[in-house]
């Protein structure tokens, strides 16, 4: 059985490009910005590209790694580029109008679809949104959020099996890859925070992907 999530982006308010309805919102994964998937290579150039010199959770990511070797799976190219490297990780963090953070789960096997896991990787300081890359055991990986904290309820429940037949089970669909979604966070933040600032934007990264809004609003 190969489950299809509901594909939906959580995120906070873009100021007056975007509205939200509390801290976050759901939207509807067509209604945001479109982003060309070929452009993400692994490279991070939108990030100044790896600097070489190894991150400070450099240790954790090796950790992980093993502990997602151990139920067969691997973690994507993308994510230990990123989380290695003192230029790149952390950069969401900084970057996180609501105070998000990174933090590692371990595996945890998947609550709709055996042999797939999840690994948290990024969470909300109150835990009103948790991301976590997708694991399945064909290779393919992507980028999921839930409200739910998978590895707290598997601690209290080790004996549950996954169940067949759920539509999503609090799970959302919502990056490709994780570069992908990196970017898409990313820019959402530095909008976000340049709107805090009543600050222009500056960075032409920021103001296309706002004029989308402005468009499509327009258009209504």
């Amino acid at each position: 059985m190969t489950v299809r999530f509901p594909a939906e982006w959580c995120n906070t308010d873009l100021g007056e490009y975007r509205e939200c309805a509390g801290t976050y919102e759901w939207y509807p994964y067509d209604s945001v910005p479109p982003l060309d998937s070929a452009r993400f290579t692994g490279s991070f150039d939108w990030l100044g590209g790896p600097s070489g010199r190894p991150s400070s959770v450099v240790d954790e990511v090796e950790i992980l790694k093993a502990a997602v070797a151990r139920v067969g799976l691997t973690l994507p190219a993308d994510f230990l580029t990123y989380h290695r490297d003192e230029r790149l990780a952390l950069s969401l963090d900084t970057a996180s109008p609501t105070g998000c953070w990174q933090n590692f789960s371990v595996p945890i096997p998947s609550p709709v679809e055996p042999g797939a896991y999840l690994v948290r990787f990024f969470r909300d300081q109150q835990d009103c949104v948790m991301w976590y890359l997708y694991l399945r055991p064909t290779g393919e990986t992507f980028v999921v959020h839930s409200w739910r904290d998978f590895e707290f309820e598997l601690a209290e429940d080790d004996e549950a099996e996954p169940e067949e037949g759920m539509e999503g089970d609090g799970i959302r669909w919502c990056a490709p890859s994780f570069e992908e979604f990196a970017h898409r966070y990313w820019v959402e933040g530095r909008i976000a925070l340049a709107g805090y600032q009543d600050e222009p934007l500056e960075d032409p990264q920021l103001s296309a992907y706002a004029e989308h809004y402005l468009t499509h609003r327009s258009d209504e």
